[in-house]
């Protein structure tokens, strides 16, 4: 701690200091609200609203609507917050990060500045990391709310579409990250506004801020629709990989997760695919193959990474240790996997729409949320969300003893360690709860209990009811529960019957994570509410953590001390470095998240302008304007782009656009090249345009006016929608061969802004060639009617708030006749390739 702060606190503690005063107030009105019947206590939000009506602010009522949830919850609940659960609640409600550690009632917090900002009528959502705790939460809470008059909902993965605009329309409304992401994502999606489901996105509360926003930002949520693609090549690609020798071919970066193929490996390639240049940009999608391939088979690791289970690929969460069933790694690096693993490889999907999760919360007018352990990464909050990190007090001062680390020279010297220390704990009856960083470790510690024959849990399931149940039996006496580090998280655990003379729950950590803050998430399990308790970590030079990034002097120190692999010792030094390789990957995982936002930013400001353009159709606005200068638009470009002014091609230019011209406007617009060639660029463009004019009117006759404004709207969406999707699709590919930019000493992220811009400007002019060509052909025996471009059949996260899928692809199945045709021409298939069927 520097100077200053010792002389004038942290700056959470001046932030405090400055909440005190308005704590006193909520306080105070104790007095009076009180004696209040339950009918006048309920009454006080009909007046808040009121108040509000008649000019004041939320901040004028807020000492006395939390007074009043406090009262509400004492009635209820039991439970009557406590001076540092008010100051949580009024960091929440200026728009910040409440830090809380574990066990200070964060989901009662959040009632208070909940309840004070649903009387404003535009909703508040408080996101939990998973389906369990939505539903536990809005149960429990939902009490304090429904007791002083307002409707609570809760959205989970397999409410419909009427439940769920239900839920969404409540004062308050709970549910996952990826619950209300994506149907932020289907709302943009939609062909009637009717099918939406959310309001505007006003407050927000995020409980596990830094889960949410933090760990789960490096996966953008992404909806998906079949795709067209074979998959034969990524076994091509599989088979020419596995002829390949490391450090002659190929090189990894283990730090950076990549393989890089040397100039022996580009030659292999060039005679393997019959090439003559492999990084020509024509071979953009065989680069794209190996590379994929390269990484499946040298970098993704199974039984870490992922498992083969009934004969399919199934992810295993980097942080939870949880199987993601049904979630597929994206951009072919799945398929990649699934022909190195020689199981059945499946077809890629298209993607129809996706957004970031930082993206996604930046849209609220105002995002708050609270945690155990955010000030860690207090940067990037501030950097990314504008949030700043408030830690406030514990209720009781921390009783929990952390004691230094232990390093060992080998991982088996440290697991006998690991058992000795549980055996003893649970000979003694104090319970113990193991920390460890994948499945695979959970599961080599628990062999080795079996064997010595100690009783105990294993967590490292998807997470369910049961999961949340035995952590919070986790603290009783004798047990010893084995969890991936973030296995149960949002569940208290409470301490047992004589569990405080046995010196409380012991925490033992079996390897330092590479982030400071899940070994402190892991701590914090022990100590709650002035509760004793000790935590250890475990160290072995041979761990990831300190092969990759520990230092080489360590290993020297340990080698002059000469240990023997049962031995251990304690020193800051090492401790010291673990810190330092910890920051270093933090930082590197924060520029990651960086790059991920700075490539999303370029997506999301051309998002919103196809986004409010859709919701423009969707209104019901007339569009006979903006057809009309797309008419026009569309013919000034052709013939601009089409007639140059050389004489020698003149000729040439003329046919091409003649047939161009036939092409867009149809037959009517025929006009011979020898006509043509008559008129100057001004008399063909006005030719052109008396031609479309003279059709589009007919066709305004034809239709009548209410029906041609309708299908105005459903070609624009049509449209609208088939290029965006491809121009995701584009874009994506661009990204991942921008990387390669920096090496020409060219920022990747301004080159991806710069070509992204172009390329959208060009999907833009597309947008209005297309949809002036399909006014121009529609038929009045089959106008066409509002259908979704392409049916979602995946989405990259799961139902349990954990990434998963949402449905799984179906396989394929007969196409009915009213249903959009396969070959994606937009008709009927009665109408198109199933004509004669």
């Amino acid at each position: 701690m520097g100077f200053l702060e010792k002389f004038f606190g942290t700056y959470s503690e001046r932030e405090v200091k400055r909440i005190q005063p308005l704590v006193d107030k909520v306080e105070k009105f104790e007095d009076s609200i009180k004696p209040l019947s339950d009918e006048e206590l309920r009454n006080k939000t009909e007046e808040f609203k009121n108040r509000l009506n008649n000019g004041e602010t939320l901040d004028d009522i807020l000492p006395e609507a939390f007074a009043v949830v406090r009262e509400a919850s004492v009635r209820t609940l039991g439970l009557k917050h406590y001076r540092e659960q008010i100051i949580g609640g009024i960091v929440l409600h200026q728009g910040r990060i409440s830090e809380m550690k574990t066990g200070e009632g964060k989901t009662l917090v959040a009632t208070l500045p909940a309840y004070l900002n649903a009387l404003s009528g535009k909703g508040v959502h408080v996101i939990t990391v998973n389906d369990y705790l939505a539903k536990r939460d809005k149960e429990w809470m939902g009490q304090i709310y429904e007791f002083l008059g307002l409707k609570v909902g809760v959205i989970t993965h397999e409410l419909n579409n009427e439940e769920r605009r239900e839920a969404y329309n409540s004062d308050i409304t709970y549910g996952t990250n990826n619950e209300f992401g994506f149907d932020y994502l289907r709302d943009n999606m939609v062909v009637y506004k009717e099918e939406r489901v959310q309001r505007e996105l006003n407050f927000c509360i995020v409980d596990e801020v830094d889960s949410i926003l933090i760990d789960e930002a490096r996966t953008p949520l992404i909806i998906s629709g079949q795709g067209e693609k074979s998959t034969e090549f990524y076994k091509v690609a599989d088979y020419f990989v596995k002829t390949l020798k490391e450090e002659e071919d190929f090189t990894i970066d283990e730090k950076a997760k990549s393989v890089i193929m040397t100039d022996s490996g580009v030659q292999k390639a060039e005679k393997y695919f019959h090439l003559d240049n492999y990084a020509d940009s024509a071979n953009m999608e065989i680069q794209h193959h190996v590379t994929q391939a390269l990484k499946a088979n040298y970098i993704m690791k199974i039984d870490k990474d992922y498992m083969v289970k009934n004969g399919e690929v199934i992810i295993v969460d980097e942080f939870t240790g949880r199987l993601m069933e049904g979630r597929r790694y994206s951009d072919g690096l799945h398929q990649a996997i699934e022909a190195k693993e020689g199981v059945k490889v499946e077809r890629e999907s298209k993607t129809l729409a996706t957004i970031t999760f930082q993206n996604y919360f930046r849209m609220y007018t105002k995002l708050s949320g609270m945690t155990g352990t955010a000030l860690t990464e207090e940067n990037e909050f501030r950097e990314i969300y504008g949030l700043d990190v408030i830690v406030i007090p514990t209720h009781k001062p921390i009783q929990r003893q952390d004691m230094p680390d232990l390093v060992y020279k080998t991982v088996k010297g440290k697991y006998e360690a690991i058992v000795k220390d549980i055996i003893e704990s649970h000979k003694k009856g104090q319970p113990v709860l193991v920390g460890t960083v994948s499945i695979e470790k959970s599961e080599v510690l628990s062999m080795l209990l079996k064997k010595k024959g100690v009783p105990h849990q294993v967590l490292n399931a998807k997470y369910h009811e049961k999961e949340a149940d035995i952590v919070s039996h986790a603290g009783e006496k004798g047990m010893v529960t084995i969890a991936t580090n973030m296995a149960g998280r949002g569940t208290d655990i409470k301490l047992g019957d004589d569990v405080v003379e046995l010196g409380g729950l012991k925490i033992i950590g079996t390897e330092r994570h590479e982030s400071r803050r899940i070994d402190n998430q892991l701590r914090g399990r022990s100590g709650r509410q002035g509760d004793p308790g000790t935590s250890q970590f475990y160290i072995a030079l041979e761990d990831d953590l300190m092969r990759i990034f520990g230092s080489e002097k360590l290993e020297g120190l340990i080698d002059k001390l000469g240990l023997e692999e049962d031995e251990a010792i304690e020193s800051k030094m090492v401790t010291k470095a673990i810190e330092s390789a910890q920051k270093k990957v933090e930082g590197n995982n924060f520029d990651i998240r960086k790059t991920l936002l700075g490539y999303d930013d370029v997506m999301n400001k051309q998002r919103e302008v196809i986004y409010s353009q859709r919701a423009e159709v969707l209104s019901g606005t007339n569009l006979k304007e903006q057809v009309e200068s797309m008419i026009n638009w569309a013919i000034e470009n052709a013939v601009s782009s089409h007639i140059t002014g050389v004489e020698d091609t003149f000729n040439d230019e003329v046919k091409a656009l003649s047939h161009y011209m036939e092409d867009m406007i149809g037959h009517r617009a025929l006009i011979k090249p020898e006509e043509l060639e008559k008129l100057s660029n001004e008399e063909m463009i006005e030719r052109y345009k008396n031609i479309a004019f003279e059709m589009y009117n007919e066709k305004e006759k034809d239709f009548e006016e209410e029906q041609m404004r309708e299908i105005e709207r459903v070609v624009l969406l049509k449209v609208v929608d088939t290029k965006w999707m491809d121009h995701i699709d584009n874009m994506d590919h661009l990204k991942q061969g921008i990387g390669l930019r920096a090496y020409k000493q060219q920022d990747p992220v301004q080159a991806y802004q710069f070509e992204g811009s172009n390329m959208f400007d060009e999907m833009i002019d597309n947008i209005k060639i297309d949809t002036v060509r399909m006014l121009m052909h529609v038929q009045i025996e089959k106008a066409p009617e509002r259908e979704r471009v392409v049916k979602e059949t995946a989405t990259n996260y799961s139902d349990d708030g954990n990434s998963g899928a949402h449905t799984p692809i179906k396989k394929e199945k007969k196409v009915g006749r009213n249903d959009p045709c396969p070959c994606g021409s937009g008709k009927k298939y009665k109408n198109c390739c199933g004509r004669e069927a």
